[in-house]
């Protein structure tokens, strides 16, 4: 019978996020709110949790503070255990090597020496920009099976979503006989396709940037392989070296990294049935507690949509959108197909003179928008992406994906048409 493996996590707190800003101008990708009342990071740690994996370091480079409140305000584990969630940020130092992180792996080599401090018999690597629900034991204990000494989480995806994953070959023990990042949108990949034996739609195995490290593996690899990121790296470099095997993954998946698929990711969640639930509470997602008020419904027609805790909603409907934390919504107002994702305070505690509240006016309209957290809109505002260039910029607003979105605390007075 086999024994059970000691882990440790290390999540990756990704670059600078440009395919997400403005969501990612004041803040990193793993602290940007999802569904309301949660941070992106929140998925990672959560598994972490619901995986009895509690130890877990947090790599960090670009807008880390709201990160920081964020772990620190949520994650309190008491004195009498080891868990602990542990920042460490992208520093300067005495070593040659040290800096600005340049790619996944070099993240994790500059702070190996403080992984190999937990004598650890493996190290799971994670993104912090994914919603997924995923028992990191289960994976382990299959790695394990396998005597793999490094595993990546795989999962068939149709070709257009291959374009920026890593796609690979296995034989039939698992094993990854070949390994392609990003081929790009006209790579030809027809070799990499899944046998129609195996599946009939034209499918490819994509890897979801999950990795199992045996802890002296990791250490070996990153101490002769120099080179920057494990995706276009250190695992093609290692499958000819290292038994490197795929674990399937037939779950729900998703990677956040545009602001298109942001929106529709989150907009999915207000589904009767959505693919990934937050409702599931053999697994819950955890984050920061709050202690808010009830939710105040005044009048409004509300269908299909998620609303946070603190919110007081007098609007005239809200349709297919979610409605974020102490978001307060005028009467008369309407909101279809947005997210909306609330406040850090309540306007009285800093009020703005000259300036709508926080929150959004009477007689609005907002339609396939995001709105950031704190912005101030003003009485009679119109805000659509309709008649906009995909990539206009302003101050007021940014159009990605077909989503126009509003920048964090961004004031738009009454009357403003977008």
């Amino acid at each position: 019978m086999l024994e059970a493996m000691d882990a440790i996590a290390v999540i990756l707190g990704g670059g600078e996020g440009k395919r997400l800003q403005p969501l990612t101008k004041f803040r990193c990708k793993p602290a940007v709110p999802l569904a309301g009342k949660y941070r992106l990071v929140d998925i990672p740690i959560s598994n972490c949790l619901n995986s009895q994996i509690r130890r877990m370091f947090l790599l960090t480079q670009f807008n880390s503070v709201s990160l920081h409140e964020h772990i620190q305000n949520a994650y309190r584990f008491d004195q009498f255990n080891r868990s602990f969630v542990r920042i460490l940020a992208a520093q300067q130092g005495t070593r040659e090597e040290q800096g600005w992180f340049q790619g996944t792996a070099d993240a994790v080599r500059q702070n190996l020496s403080y992984f190999l401090e937990q004598k650890s018999d493996v190290v799971v690597i994670l993104s912090g920009d994914q919603l997924y629900r995923m028992n990191f034991q289960d994976v382990i204990l299959r790695h394990q099976h396998m005597h793999a000494d490094i595993t990546i989480c795989a999962k068939p995806v149709p070709r257009k979503e291959c374009n920026e994953l890593g796609i690979m070959k296995i034989d039939p023990q698992h094993r990854i006989t070949q390994f392609w990042e990003k081929p790009g949108g006209t790579a030809d990949i027809t070799s990499f396709r899944i046998p129609e034996n195996i599946c009939k739609e034209e499918r490819y195995l994509a890897n979801l940037g999950i990795y199992i490290f045996n802890t002296t593996t990791l250490k070996e690899i990153l101490e002769t392989n120099k080179e920057g990121d494990f995706g276009k790296h250190i695992i093609p470099g290692s499958i000819t070296k290292y038994n490197v095997c795929a674990d399937l993954f037939d779950g729900y998946w998703k990677d956040i990294g545009t602001i298109g698929g942001f929106w529709e990711t989150n907009l999915a969640l207000t589904d009767t049935l959505p693919e990934f639930s937050f409702y599931d509470f053999t697994a819950p997602v955890y984050t920061h507690m709050r202690f808010l008020p009830p939710s105040k419904i005044i009048c409004c027609d509300l269908s299909r949509s998620l609303l946070a805790e603190g919110c007081i909603i007098s609007s005239h409907r809200i349709l297919h959108s979610i409605i974020g934390l102490r978001q307060i919504v005028g009467s008369g107002t309407v909101i279809e197909h947005s997210v909306i994702m609330g406040a850090d305070y309540y306007d009285a505690e800093r009020p703005m003179p000259g300036s709508p509240p926080v929150g959004i006016g009477q007689d609005c309209y907002i339609r396939n928008a995001i709105i950031d957290k704190n912005a101030r809109i003003g009485n009679g505002v119109y805000i659509t992406p309709d008649g906009k260039k995909d990539g206009a910029q302003t101050d007021q607003y940014w159009v990605r994906d077909g989503v126009i979105v509003i920048p964090k605390s961004t004031i738009i007075p009454d009357g403003t048409h977008l």
